[in-house]
């Protein structure tokens, strides 16, 4: 969407804002609002935490306005802390911590709450809206962050010495009224469309994963067998299963060990190097296919000691979480020299075909298996014997193979498809980004404008 600009500009006299609209004007942020921190009450004192004040921390700030919190201290912590209480139409942001590495978030108050030290409110003196304060620091985000970097030499802590001395750009009340109302069309039709893609992309995972667990349970659908050469079974038989159901009548269904010969990691912390022979863990099984593009490195030594036993992954091989992630499956298929790391196990086929166990492996199915595992249990963990008891279907290996051949040519289908909609939704975050820096520093005017259509 094409927007007019204002219709004269002059300089800003700041290098990263250039030119902004001649009736505009600059202003420090330290002469535009006051700031106030925040703390965390003493975690030995109950009745500090006993009460009903939202208590913001980062984790809380997914939302624009907020009014609450995860957590809530009582009016005791405000006389017992250095916690203060923060009024609605205040402006928060985060000052500290490892979200600054990744986004600058921005939220105003719709009641009034208290903050944690990690946080900054702002509170608006009287030349700034709460809502355009808001929206300004956050179409500026990218600037801001990267100032706040170099002065604090990476230690991701924006200090209140650069929240004064950073200049925003300061339109006539009018004009930040307009900048708001303009943005809060604009954002919520984007982020209406952000969310359809979204769940497109949710449904397209559910599909994709129904169509694996039907297929290796029920086999291929006629036109697939057909063209696969393999006569259509429609003829299914009780798995004396109740989570597998029936399958067709020539199927079987056997525990894993008889499908699979499995074998443990060394369970031990080994030395790490820079140059090295890669160790899968379970970050590298979270594909379809082992991924050592960013695996840890350890020792020839090392190495050695951990592949001992016959547990030297090798081509056809399956690497399978058994804790934190458990269930990932991933096919070994390079021939580079890795070993196992701690929380895996090793599967290697015993005359099954590989791709076809992973696809089984990575089924509902036979997750469902694994979440009964977890029913009860602190930690997401399990161990060999109960690997070897899952129960998987196995049909003949030539089966095995069309069906594999069929799943990694649809799942394929699928996944082209979720990037198209996640690049799509890119766009429209970035775009959404882009319009708002553009209201925000008089870049486009907005003034009396109806919205025009949201960009697909």
């Amino acid at each position: 969407m094409k927007w007019k600009p204002y219709p004269s500009y002059k300089p800003s006299g700041v290098e990263w804002l250039g030119d902004v609209p001649a009736h505009w004007d600059t202003k420090p942020l330290g002469y535009l609002a006051r700031f106030r921190g925040g703390a965390t009450p003493d975690k030995s004192r109950p009745d500090f935490w006993d009460g009903y004040i939202p208590w913001v921390s980062p984790k809380d700030m997914k939302r624009p306005r907020l009014a609450d919190a995860e957590d809530h201290v009582s009016e005791r912590a405000l006389s017992g802390s250095a916690l203060s209480m923060i009024p609605p139409r205040a402006v928060l942001i985060v000052v500290r911590g490892m979200i600054l590495a990744h986004s600058f978030p921005v939220a105003t108050t719709d009641g009034p709450l208290t903050i944690n030290q990690d946080m900054k409110a702002l509170l608006p003196g009287p030349e700034v809206d709460a809502e355009y304060l808001a929206r300004v620091l956050t179409g500026v985000a990218d600037v801001f962050v990267a100032l706040a970097d170099e002065s604090a030499h990476g230690t991701r802590k924006i200090e209140s010495a650069v929240l004064s001395r950073f200049v925003l750009p300061l339109p006539p009340p009018d004009d930040q009224s307009a900048v708001s109302q303009f943005l809060d069309r604009e954002t919520a039709r984007l982020d209406a469309l952000v969310a359809k893609k979204r769940a497109l992309v949710e449904r397209l995972r559910e599909k994709r994963t129904a169509l694996i667990s039907r297929t290796v349970t029920r086999g291929l659908p006629p036109e697939a067998a057909r063209a696969a050469g393999l006569a259509p079974h429609p003829n299914l038989k009780p798995s004396g299963i109740p989570w597998l159901g029936n399958v067709p009548e020539h199927w079987s269904a056997v525990p894993l060990r008889r499908a699979a010969l499995v074998l443990d990691c060394k369970h031990r912390t080994v030395e790490f190097v820079d140059d090295g022979v890669p160790v899968a863990s379970i970050r590298e099984v979270h594909g379809f296919e082992v991924d050592l593009s960013a695996a840890k490195m350890t020792t020839e030594e090392e190495h050695r000691d951990l592949c001992e036993g016959g547990r030297r992954p090798l081509v056809g091989d399956i690497i399978y979480s058994r804790n934190a992630t458990v269930g990932d499956a991933a096919l070994v298929a390079t021939t580079e020299r890795f070993s196992m790391g701690q929380d895996v196990c090793l599967l290697r086929p015993l005359g099954h075909l590989s791709r076809f166990l992973v696809h089984a492996l990575r089924s509902q199915p036979v997750r469902e298996q694994v979440e009964s595992l977890m029913i009860g249990s602190t930690f997401r963990r399990i161990n060999v014997s109960q690997i070897n008891a899952f129960l998987v279907p196995l049909p003949p290996v030539p089966e095995q193979q069309a069906i594999a051949e069929y799943l990694d040519r649809e799942t394929a289908r699928i996944d082209r498809l979720v990037e198209k909609v996640e690049a799509a939704t890119l766009r429209l975050q970035e775009y959404r980004q882009a319009l708002i820096t553009a209201a925000v520093t008089g870049k486009i005017d907005v003034r009396d404008k109806a919205p025009g259509p949201a960009a697909a």
